[in-house]
């Protein structure tokens, strides 16, 4: 499709391509209901290959890289500011932020897909180059929703036995690391 045109050209339209792309991916996120970014649904369950989430740990060494890349929050969107008071923290807070990850993580992987059409309507090194800098702008971050999912379960079962504990007459704390 863009084969024939200027090197400018071809950018210009490959821009417009992933913008058009990604309002629209955008757009639909934030339509869809919230029961589609539901965590037990197959598409965001762990994999065993995740070992609990271990692997981005591990493989991707994504404790390390992960605050340094920029987040986005919108006006009167989601905040992690809650998990910075333990005492304040309620299952419901919890769910609403499991939910998020499922929702960022289908966001950035449907983004991810323009790569496809990136790879069949651009020359081979266009395509090429276009496609791994759509990946580059969507795998990382699809990748930290998961990886924070994980945590943000294990926090959910914690709070549940020191609640389920402090019930029973038991002592108990909740303990997270860094959630951000």
């Amino acid at each position: 499709m863009l084969r024939g045109l200027s090197g400018i050209q071809i950018l210009v339209w490959d821009l417009l391509i992933v913008g058009v792309w990604h309002v629209t991916v955008f757009i639909a996120c934030v339509k869809l209901p919230v029961s589609y970014f539901d965590e037990n649904r197959p598409r965001f369950r762990a994999r065993n290959w995740e070992r609990g989430g271990r692997w981005y740990k591990d493989t991707l060494r994504i404790n390390v890289w992960k605050d340094h890349i920029p987040q986005f929050v919108s006006k009167g969107g989601f905040s992690k500011e809650h998990l910075e008071n333990m005492e304040d923290l309620s299952l419901e807070y919890l769910d609403r932020f499991i939910m998020e990850t499922c929702r960022g993580e289908w966001m950035h992987l449907s983004g991810a897909l323009c790569a496809v059409l990136l790879l069949v309507v651009n020359p081979i090194g266009f395509g090429l180059l276009a496609a791994f800098l759509t990946l580059l702008g969507n795998l990382p971050f699809a990748a930290i929703q998961r990886y924070n999912r994980f945590r943000l379960q294990t926090l959910r079962k914690r709070l549940l036995r020191t609640r389920k504990n402090a019930l029973s007459g038991g002592a108990g704390s909740v303990l997270c690391g860094d959630l951000t």
